[in-house]
């Protein structure tokens, strides 16, 4: 072989190398993304990446400022600038220009006030509501209210229909977050049966005078084949109607509306 020829080859594994290099560090910070924060160990493990090749790939990605690792832990998490490559708000816009007109429509049927709400680190975030429309609404102003994961309906509808690894990474910031108001939720016997009950009804419940003593609410997912991007609530005062006859008259109603923004998406 020719010294030219040694060179082209050595120039052609560089490339190759550069090109894997590249491919594994965006691997890695699309699971960091969906995953919320995780340890390198966890993102070896999940996406077969020796564990050194894993720490070296994020030294590059935190000196460039797309991921950050957390003072306190060996939790790395995506920051603003890799946030804002994405297509997160593209999607809430898309949401929210598909359940414009589906709210307008639903809200004269349903009279109680519907909500789109999106997951936002370690909580639950309106993007679109009937609340100023509704008469029967006790809330007004409500898009960008940030909701508590695990004593809302909409939180627990991510939770249930969210992937695993997702799932797992957003109980494991609420413990860390340590709302005194969360420990109840995060009892093991609690969340499984919760998770269970919601996956078997296709709806999750808040009925119990959690978050809002005076109001109720059921909560289910909008679903598209990549997975949930969002959940639609409704919202009923406690006095006025039971659960059951919620599930009966206004759950199907929810489950239409969320079908029809799901089908608006691209796919």
């Amino acid at each position: 072989m020719t010294e030219q020829a040694m060179t082209e080859a050595e120039k052609s594994s560089r490339k190759a190398e550069s090109v894997r290099a590249l491919t594994r560090g965006l691997a890695i910070l699309r699971h960091i993304n969906a995953s919320g924060e995780c340890r390198p160990g966890e993102i070896a493990k999940a996406l077969d990446i020796p564990r050194p090749t894993v720490y070296r790939l994020l030294e590059t990605l935190e000196e460039a400022g797309y991921v950050a690792f957390s003072s306190s832990s060996n939790l790395v998490r995506v920051t603003r600038l890799a946030a804002s490559l994405g297509d997160g708000y593209a999607l809430q816009s898309e949401l929210c220009q598909a359940a414009g007109p589906l709210f307008a429509e639903f809200s004269s049927r349903l009279v109680w006030p519907l909500d789109l709400s999106v997951y936002d680190n370690a909580a639950m975030v309106i993007q679109e509501t009937t609340h100023g429309r509704s008469p029967l609404s006790i809330d007004r102003a409500m898009i960008g209210y940030r909701m508590p994961v695990l004593r809302t309906s909409a939180g627990r509808a991510y939770l249930a229909f969210c992937p695993e690894i997702e799932r797992r990474a957003i109980l494991d910031h609420l413990r860390r977050l340590g709302d005194p108001a969360d420990y109840p939720f995060l009892e093991p016997a609690w969340l499984d049966r919760m998770l269970a009950d919601t996956r078997s009804r296709g709806i999750a419940l808040r009925d119990a005078g959690e978050f809002r003593p005076q109001t109720s609410s059921l909560a289910v997912p909008v679903q598209t084949p990549t997975g949930i991007v969002g959940t639609v609530s409704v919202i009923w005062i406690r006095s006025a109607m039971s659960t059951p006859k919620a599930l009966e008259t206004l759950a199907p109603h929810v489950l239409e509306v969320a079908s029809k923004i799901a089908e608006t998406l691209p796919h």
